[in-house]
């Protein structure tokens, strides 16, 4: 897309970016948190996601950050490199693989995932979504934010959580978050069918600054309630340039020979690649006007932008579900709200931290519950549900392994369940029987048709059906529609006339060519 058209929806894709800005900022933050890193390690690659990425993309819908995904990964690879120094130089080398594997047009890998998994991965993002964001609308901060995993450091999991926010809630948190839900359900179902305005001016920048008008009256004693500091945004905050500057850091490039550098940016450039071509697969899904981004431009913009990010502190980036899905839920048409809310990060970070850091988390919590219910609506399992079990399945399995383990492991789960219909479609077509004839002398003629791609799996449907071909018959295996079968089939079936002999059975083959192995 050229730069001139990145304006056309501009009126769509400002309001958009600011949403996508307040929900970024507090999921950067908690990611460093969650790493071991330095906080404004998140914020830097929240921009460089943005702004980098977000021009080199092909993606017009995806927003790229640091990722929850990663955090385990970062935590434990600072601790064997010693040095955060040591990582970033790590997340250089990561860059660099990305865009190797993408100029080698690795992206194919993302077009294998069945549409049923990655319904189910965002059906499973949206409830977790929900699930990890009502403790913090009640004020009860353990978690941090962006959090994908069950089980926490701690030994609660997801569920415990909402007990115990339950029975720590906080009532000015409580309040926050359940006028900013009455704001923003009023918003999408009455208020914005009103007047153009209320299209223009989204529900959510209007709850950040109710949120923050909230604050400020707990702060001055005007409501009887109060927010602890855990309970609201904690963006660092630079008093002068030296200050801010201060906060980018470079790599330790001394550690070039150390092998286990090596390791941590092969690891990182992997599973890096594999959530960001998921979230490609799920944006693509979420879009309007479902356009298909290339996946091979897209590991490489994840490349230069993993590349530009160790260069000057941040952390590892890809492509994030929960910022490209609020992205979409609020309005975006094209790549430039990704870009902007890059630039928002970016400008915050350098003029109003203090004043963002009055804002709430209960208020974003709103924000998200919301995205989160237009992931994993109900009419979504009905839906999957009419189109039967191949479909519902994995898609099911995918959902439930995504809230009882982490994102990647959840998509394996599904994965294999949606293997496991795909090899038993294959077992149920591998052929088709004719209608039984009898021919002069008496015997039954049983005509077996073999479909076209015959592979391994389709042995064991082939052998139970001769198997079951009764004594004193006659059998044609008719092979003319194969285009390819498997050896293991090749070898049965020019075996099986030595073990018809034993039932008397007649066996005539149809186009059945030996290939020479």
């Amino acid at each position: 897309m050229k730069i001139a058209t990145w304006f056309s929806e501009v009126k769509n894709d400002l309001p958009a970016s600011i949403v996508v800005f307040f929900v970024a900022l507090p999921l950067c933050l908690g990611i460093a948190l969650a790493s071991g890193a330095p906080l404004f390690s998140g914020v830097i690659a929240g921009i460089v996601g943005g702004i980098v990425v977000g021009m080199f993309s092909g993606s017009q819908l995806g927003v790229s950050g640091p990722a929850a995904g990663l955090a385990v990964i970062v935590l434990t690879a600072i601790g064997t490199l010693g040095s955060f120094q040591a990582f970033l130089l790590a997340v250089v080398m990561a860059g660099v693989i990305q865009f190797l594997l993408g100029y080698f047009k690795a992206g194919f890998i993302a077009y294998f995932v069945p549409s049923s998994v990655i319904k189910g991965m965002l059906t499973g993002i949206g409830l977790l979504i929900v699930l990890k964001q009502i403790p913090h609308a009640l004020g009860y901060d353990f978690d941090y934010q962006g959090s994908e995993s069950f089980v926490q450091a701690d030994g609660s999991n997801t569920f415990s959580a909402l007990a115990d926010a339950w029975a720590l809630l906080t009532p000015g948190a409580l309040l926050i978050a359940a006028v900013s839900m009455l704001i923003l359900v009023l918003w999408d179902t009455t208020l914005s069918k009103k007047h153009r305005a209320f299209e223009l001016l989204q529900g959510p920048i209007v709850v950040v600054l109710v949120g923050i008008l909230f604050n400020w009256l707990f702060q001055n004693g005007i409501l009887n309630f109060s927010l602890a500091d855990n309970q609201i945004v904690q963006l660092p905050v630079a008093h002068s340039v030296g200050d801010l500057i201060g906060q980018f850091t470079t790599p330790d490039f001394s550690q070039i020979s150390n092998i286990e550098v090596y390791k941590v940016a092969v690891v990182m450039a992997i599973v890096a690649s594999l959530e960001t071509l998921l979230c490609v697969e799920a944006t693509d899904k979420l879009d309007p006007l479902k356009r298909v981004t290339p996946t091979n431009q897209e590991l490489k913009a994840q490349g230069i932008g993993n590349l530009l990010s160790g260069l000057i502190g941040g952390l590892p980036i890809t492509q994030v579900i929960v910022r490209s899905s609020a992205n979409i839920t609020f309005g975006a048409k094209t790549k430039l709200s990704a870009i902007l809310h890059g630039i928002w990060l970016l400008l915050s970070a350098v003029t109003i931290a203090g004043l963002l850091n009055m804002i709430p988390l209960a208020s974003l919590a709103a924000i998200l519950i919301m995205v989160g219910y237009k992931l994993a609506k109900p009419s979504l399992f009905a839906h999957m549900y009419k189109l039967g079990w191949e479909q519902f399945a994995p898609f099911i399995a995918t959902v439930v392994a995504i809230l009882l383990t982490d994102l990647l492991t959840g998509i394996a789960i599904g994965l294999v369940v949606g293997v496991f219909y795909t090899l038993h479609h294959s077992y149920r077509n591998s052929h088709y029987m004719k209608e039984t004839t009898t021919t002069e002398d008496g015997r039954e003629v049983h005509h077996i048709v073999l479909a076209e791609e015959i592979s391994f799996f389709n042995k064991a449907s082939i052998l139970k059906v001769l198997e079951v071909i009764p004594g004193n018959a006659k059998v044609i295996i008719d092979c003319s529609n194969c285009k390819s079968i498997a050896y293991d089939v090749v070898e049965y079936i020019r075996d099986y006339p030595l073990h018809a002999k034993l039932k008397n059975i007649e066996v005539e083959t149809i186009k059945f060519i030996q290939p020479k192995y």
